[in-house]
């Protein structure tokens, strides 16, 4: 990081600054994870008349995308029609990607719709974008169809399949296709593909066969590996085998909270309390802290932000009615709050009126406070959304009428008249 400021005042000095010189200023930015700040330098680019490229508008449009600011890449795209690079098929890679990033599915596919001879960067982003969204039958179409066509996949198209395989439980159509990565495309697989097959042998319930194919493997395991076998073991409640998963990964990342969380919450749900407690003494022994879950919501341009229990907007007695007509509203359709889901996330254990009290529920009534009755309400979490949660999404998008589109650590889950896209799979 000290270097990267060094590089940013030896920018500043340089008088005649062409676009590859800007380009090298927003990709620093881009690597060290200042997306804000790399928009924001695209703009004054511009505003000094410097022709983005090629890789200009790549590294802003990522930006864009991991900022999840539609407006911010609305105006991007407007840009790249200006100067005509509608037809640069890693600039549209980019622009479907930040599309399907930023929530919007339908914007995502008009732009591959409109490319008229499609190569690999556009067939996998649009698979990869509707991976994202959970529409895991849509990525296998897409896939056969691009294979139709004669296009030759990437290793990412394959993730994408894979990962669509694991999340609608077709273990043999998955174990096929990961097969064919080495006998048909002459592909090795890496570790991410290992990744994807563990996890889909997991969440089937296959949790030996997932430890076997780990011991199996022609490279050393990584975290991920073994982190999704670990996130099996906490959805099968296989507590002997999630322990010696998660000592693996203590020693591999000892330094991630998530494992720590995992195995105390399966010891919690066990009834092993003591056993818990460990585990958070030891987290803090090695320095190890929870990331606290907060979600963001954009109204007129503006984001807000909020955690759990939040009660620093100037809102809050209206949001907290609201979060009141809800829980009314939602326990009349029968729903009764089931505190396990409260171990599921990594905000502090509480009981079933502080599970109405989550960052994103925060997010979801001050959306229905602000936002146009016709306007999706669109909300960003920085970890993965619990089960409570998502099932109050589920009947609020019924009960409102309402398109709720949530986008968490791993996917989006769109909310329609009481179903998510993931169809309860995630």
């Amino acid at each position: 990081m000290k270097f990267f400021d060094e590089g940013v005042k030896l920018f500043q000095c340089v008088g005649d600054r062409d676009v590859v010189t800007w380009n090298v200023l927003v990709m620093g930015f881009v690597q060290n994870d200042k997306f804000e700040e790399a928009c924001n330098y695209f703009w004054v680019m511009r505003r000094e008349g410097i022709l983005p490229d090629e890789a200009s508008f790549s590294t802003v449009l990522h930006s864009s995308a991991s900022l999840a600011a539609l407006h911010q890449g609305t105006a991007i795209h407007d840009q790249i029609i200006k100067l005509g690079y509608v037809k640069n098929m890693c600039v549209l890679g980019s622009l479907i990607t930040m599309y399907a990033k930023c929530g919007s599915l339908v914007d995502a596919y008009r732009v591959f719709e409109g490319i008229e001879d499609h190569n690999v960067i556009s067939w996998t982003a649009m698979i990869s974008a509707y991976q994202l969204h959970g529409c895991a039958n849509q990525v296998i179409e897409l896939f056969e169809h691009m294979l139709s066509e004669g296009i030759e996949p990437s290793h990412v198209t394959f993730v994408c399949v894979l990962s669509a395989c694991s999340h609608t439980g077709r273990v043999e159509e998955g174990l096929a296709h990961f097969n064919s990565i080495k006998k048909i495309h002459d592909m090795n697989p890496g570790p991410e593909h290992y990744a994807c097959m563990v996890d889909l042998l997991g969440r089937a319930g296959w949790l030996d066969e997932a430890k076997r194919f780990i011991e199996s493997m022609p490279m050393k395991p990584t975290p991920s590996v073994w982190g999704a076998l670990l996130g099996a073991c906490r959805k099968y409640g296989n507590l002997k085998m999630g322990r010696e998963v998660a000592e693996r990964l203590f020693e591999m990342e000892p330094y991630n909270p998530g494992n720590y969380v995992l195995l105390a919450n399966m010891c919690t749900r066990s009834g092993r309390l003591e056993e818990a407690n460990k585990v958070r003494r030891l987290m803090g022994v090695n320095g190890v802290r929870k990331e606290p879950g907060c979600s963001w919501i954009d109204v007129k341009n503006m984001t807000f932000v909020f955690t759990a229990h939040d009660r620093s907007h100037s809102s809050s007695d209206e949001i907290y009615k609201m979060l009141e007509k809800l829980e009314k509203l939602v326990k009349k359709k029968g729903y009764v709050a089931e505190t396990e889901f409260v171990t599921n996330s990594l905000e502090e254990n509480e009981e079933e009126q502080g599970l109405w009290y989550h960052s994103e529920k925060l997010a979801l009534a001050f959306g229905l406070l602000t936002l146009p009755i016709d306007s999706p309400i669109r909300i960003k979490k920085n970890l993965r959304t619990c089960g409570h949660c998502h099932t109050v999404m589920k009947l609020a998008s019924k009960i409102f009428d309402r398109e709720i589109i949530v986008r968490d650590i791993n996917r989006f889950h769109r909310f329609a008249d009481g179903f998510c896209s993931c169809g309860d799979y995630w």
